[in-house]
C-alpha cells in the first residue's frame, strides 16, 4: 500500500452536484485543504443527467415557499421529515443563487426573467432549467470549473474501497489509485456524496458509475441506513437498446405530452407524482401483456429547441415527436433513502458526513418529488461545511436522525402523532449458498436482472425471497475484491440485501415502494426502517 495523503481537513468523496458544492464552498469561505475523491472524473457524475431542473421558489417566482413543501410533503407519502423540508424549500433558493454566481447560466425568456417549467406533482411551474432539458450538464460544468479553481488536491480514477475507522470514528479511507495500487487517504472529515444505485436494476436511467458505492462503505462500517426499500422509477425513459436509458423528462408531461396504453387510450393523469405514474404504466403493461407504452408528445411545439438534449436522443432512435408516439417503460432512476443524515449533514459515525442522493435526510420520504433531487445537493451539502467549520463533530437527533437516536423521536419511539420513529432492522447474515457463474460482467448482470423481475415497481413476498437467493449467491461468488469492477458488484449485492430487506420488512404499500400482497398503506409502518450492517 502506498502511503497516506495525510493533512486534509474535508475528503469529498464524489464528483456531483453534493459533492462539488460542498468542496467549492469550503474551499472558497473557509479555506484548508480540501480533497475531492472521485472513481471517474469530475465531469462524469450522474449530475450531468439531469434534465429537468431545480425546483425553488425564487424573487421573482409568485410560487411560495410553503406551497413547495406542501407538494413535496404529498409526494413523500407521509415519511417526509417536516423540518428536513422546510430547510430544503427556505435555504434553497439562496443555493441556486449561489450557483449563478459562480457562472452557471439558466434560461430565460426574451425580458431576462427566468423561465420556469411544471413537472409532475408540483402545484405551480417552479422548475428552473437550463439549455432547455441540460441542467445537470450546465450546473456540473459550472462546480467542475470552480473546484479546479478553489480544491487543494483533486483525485480522479481513485476508486474508494471502505472508510477507515479509528477510535470510534472516520479518518479517512482506503481508495484503488489509477495504477490499481491501494492507497490510504486521510481527512480530519469525509463527506459521501457517490450518488445513487440505478444500476442494481437491468432498466435505468443512471449511469454505468451509479453502484451504490458510499451506501455500502457505510453498511461495512455500520452506519446507519433508512428509507433504502424506496427506489423510485422514472414513468417516462425512452423504450430503447441503449443503457443507460435515455430519459424523457417529467417536463415533457409538464408542457403537455400524453401517456397512452395499447390502444391509445389515456389512462392515468400525468401530473401525478412519479410513483403513481410508475405504478399505473406497470399495471397496465402486465394489463395488455407490453413491455412499454407510448407517451405522445405530437401536440407539443418548437420541440427540437425546447428540449434539445432529448430530441438528439429521439433523432438517434429514428423517432419524429413531432408525428410518432414515443415509447416508453419506466426505468430505475432514484434512490430515495441511504446514509441517516441530521439537517447539518452528519451521520451516524463522528467524522462521516453525507449529501445528495446517496443519504436519507428526510426530505424525500417515500417518494421523491420531481426536481428535489439537485435542490438536496444544493441545499445539505453546504449545511454540512457549515457544522464542520462550526466545530460540530457527531450527529444531533434533528431530521432524519432522530429515528435512529434514542429520544426526540429515536428507533422505536416517537415524540407525538406526527413525529416519524424508527424501527431498528438488522441485516440477515450471509447466506451459506454456491456461488453464482461465470464473469463478473455476468454476475452483475444476473443480480440486476434479479431485481428487475422481483424488486423493481411491484413486489411481494415471494419475489423478493428468490431474489434474495440470486443476490446471495452473487454475493458468495464475488467473494474478497481487488478490481474496481469486482468492488462494484459487491457494493450492488450489499445495497441491494439492504433494499430487500427493508422492503420484506414493510408489509404495506407506500410511495416509491408497492407491495402487491400488502397493497394498502399501514399506519403501524408510519415510520422509518433502519438498516445497519455488521461491521467488517
Amino acid at each position: 500500500m502506498s502511503g497516506p495523503h495525510d493533512g486534509l481537513d474535508l475528503l469529498v468523496l464524489g464528483s456531483g452536484v453534493a459533492g462539488l458544492s460542498a468542496a467549492v464552498r469550503a474551499s472558497e469561505r473557509h479555506g484548508g485543504r480540501v480533497g475531492v475523491l472521485t472513481k471517474g472524473v469530475l465531469s462524469t457524475a450522474t449530475t450531468q443527467w439531469a434534465q429537468g431542473g431545480v425546483a425553488a421558489v425564487l424573487a421573482e417566482d409568485p410560487d411560495s415557499t410553503d406551497l413547495h413543501l406542501a407538494d413535496t410533503l404529498a409526494a413523500g407519502a407521509g415519511l417526509c421529515d417536516e423540518d428536513a423540508v422546510r430547510v430544503l424549500v427556505e435555504d434553497g433558493p439562496h443555493r441556486v443563487e449561489d450557483l449563478m454566481a459562480i457562472g452557471a447560466a439558466f434560461d430565460r425568456d426574451a425580458g431576462g426573467e427566468l423561465q420556469l417549467a411544471r413537472e409532475g406533482g408540483h402545484s405551480l411551474a417552479r422548475i428552473v432549467h437550463a439549455g432547455g432539458d441540460a441542467t445537470g450538464y450546465e450546473i456540473e460544468r459550472a462546480l467542475v470549473a470552480a473546484t479546479h479553481r478553489t480544491a487543494t488536491r483533486v483525485l480522479e480514477r481513485h476508486f474508494a474501497t471502505d472508510l477507515v475507522v479509528e477510535g470510534g470514528r472516520c479518518v479517512g479511507v482506503q481508495a484503488l489509485g489509477p495504477d490499481g495500487d491501494p492507497v490510504e487517504v486521510r481527512a480530519r472529515h469525509v463527506l459521501v456524496a457517490t450518488g445513487g444505485a440505478g444500476q442494481l436494476y437491468a432498466v435505468t436511467t443512471n449511469p454505468v458509475e451509479s453502484t451504490g458505492d458510499g451506501v455500502a462503505m457505510g453498511l461495512r462500517a455500520g452506519v446507519a441506513v433508512a428509507d433504502i426499500e424506496f427506489v423510485q422509477f422514472h414513468p417516462t425513459a425512452l423504450h430503447d437498446p441503449r443503457m443507460p436509458r435515455p430519459l424523457l423528462s417529467e417536463a415533457l408531461r409538464g408542457h403537455g405530452a400524453l401517456l397512452r396504453d395499447a390502444d391509445g387510450e389515456r389512462f392515468v393523469d400525468e401530473l401525478q407524482p412519479r410513483d403513481v405514474v410508475s405504478r399505473a404504466i406497470t399495471a397496465r403493461m402486465l394489463e395488455q401483456g407490453m413491455d412499454h407504452l407510448w407517451l405522445d408528445a405530437t401536440g407539443l411545439e418548437d420541440f427540437e429547441h425546447r428540449f434539445p438534449t432529448m430530441a438528439a436522443s429521439l433523432v438517434a432512435a429514428d423517432l419524429d415527436p413531432a408525428t410518432d408516439w414515443l415509447p416508453v417503460a419506466p426505468a430505475a432512476h432514484y434512490l430515495c433513502g441511504g446514509l441517516v443524515t441530521d439537517l447539518d449533514g452528519a451521520t451516524s459515525l463522528p467524522g462521516l458526513w453525507a449529501a445528495g442522493e446517496t443519504t436519507c435526510t428526510g426530505v424525500h420520504g417515500a417518494n421523491r418529488l420531481a426536481s428535489n433531487s439537485l435542490l438536496e445537493g444544493l441545499v445539505f451539502a453546504p449545511r454540512a461545511v457549515e457544522a464542520i467549520a462550526a466545530g460540530v463533530d457527531g450527529p444531533r437527533p434533528t431530521g432524519a436522525m432522530r429515528a435512529v437516536l434514542a429520544g426526540s423521536g429515536g428507533a422505536g419511539s416517537a415524540d407525538g402523532p406526527d413525529d416519524i420513529g424508527g424501527a431498528a432492522l438488522a441485516l440477515p447474515p450471509a447466506a451459506d449458498v454456491a456461488g453464482a457463474g461465470g464473469t463478473v460482467d455476468e454476475r452483475r448482470d444476473q443480480l440486476q436482472r434479479a431485481m428487475t423481475r422481483g424488486a423493481g415497481v411491484l413486489r411481494d413476498e415471494g419475489s423478493l425471497a428468490a431474489t434474495g437467493e440470486v443476490v446471495a449467491a452473487v454475493a458468495a461468488a464475488t467473494g474478497a475484491p481487488s478490481a474496481p469492477a469486482e468492488w462494484e458488484l459487491r457494493n450492488l449485492a450489499s445495497v441491494a440485501g439492504a433494499v430487500l430487506a427493508a422492503a420484506a420488512a414493510r408489509r404495506e404499500s407506500r410511495g416509491a415502494h408497492t407491495r402487491l400482497d400488502h397493497p394498502d398503506t399501514d399506519a403501524a409502518f408510519h415510520r422509518r426502517l433502519v438498516v445497519r450492517g455488521p461491521r467488517s
